[in-house]
């Protein structure tokens, strides 16, 4: 009996000693941290119980899923795309310095001519060679207004086939693919136009004077195909022009301006 009564003893005073040390720790932390140990934890309930969002729940407008669109919606977006390029580059170039006033664009003399510039310069004659830079960029601006239907018609000839891979590519995937599908016939189509041009602005006069000049002064023999030239830089001119459209819709929304723009470069974003 004595050991059970002292068995009993020890363990109150266990306990005693035990409360009091978690008393002394509450208090410790009340002091140090403000926090009140026994105070009662309370728990939330409704909808403030988490901070975790749904992940079905939208914040905003929901994503446009490629898949849900068709492969003829792909295809007039990418059209629309391209004829706003080609439209607004046309439209930039042929003014007066649409060209000439566009460094990106801008028609140099050609490279295997150019020593004829240093050498004109040279003699007192710069004024002659600026002359024929300018009236090649002259041309140029004359020419490509006339050139939008072929474009157009280019643009037309895209199939649906490739729509889906030119959606998915590069910034530049659809200029690039325009470019690979029609530089042989945009450049037979454009050649009489930029030749008429070329005589329409005296540029055709103006280098035959700068190159007989040269020869002269020069004692070589000098001739280019001015017409060809021209022809190629200013269908290069225009797809530059449409490459900066296409990558400004690519990438910024406020540049789809249709909804078609919007449905089908908005799903583009998420690829």
């Amino acid at each position: 009996m004595r050991k059970i009564i002292l068995l009993a003893g020890g363990l109150l005073f266990s306990v005693s000693t035990q409360a009091q040390i978690l008393d002394i720790i509450k208090s410790t932390v009340k002091d140090k941290t403000g926090i009140d140990l026994n105070a009662p934890i309370k728990t939330t309930t409704g909808a403030s119980t988490s901070t975790t969002t749904s992940p079905n729940t939208s914040t905003g407008a929901s994503p446009i899923n490629l898949e849900s669109l068709t492969s003829t919606q792909i295809s007039s977006g990418l059209k629309e795309a391209l004829s706003l390029g080609v439209n607004e580059g046309v439209k930039k170039l042929g003014v007066t310095d649409g060209f000439l006033k566009n460094e990106a664009v801008k028609i140099l003399m050609p490279e295997k001519l150019r020593k004829i510039d240093t050498t004109l310069r040279a003699v007192g004659l710069g004024s002659l060679a600026d002359q024929g830079v300018k009236l090649l960029n002259r041309a140029a601006e004359d020419a490509v207004t006339e050139a939008a239907p072929i474009f157009t018609k280019a643009i037309t000839s895209m199939t649906i086939t490739d729509a889906k891979n030119i959606l998915l590519g590069n910034d530049n995937a659809a200029t690039n693919y325009l470019q690979s599908k029609t530089q042989s016939q945009l450049f037979t189509a454009f050649q009489p136009k930029v030749k008429a041009s070329l005589g329409k602005v005296g540029a055709d006069k103006v280098w035959s004077n700068l190159i007989s000049k040269y020869n002269t002064f020069t004692g070589q023999s000098v001739t280019t195909d001015l017409n060809e030239y021209v022809t190629t830089e200013a269908i290069n001119g225009v797809f530059k022009m449409v490459a900066q459209k296409e990558n400004g819709i690519r990438n910024t929304p406020a540049m789809r301006t249709t909804s078609i723009l919007q449905k089908v470069f908005g799903a583009q974003d998420g690829k």
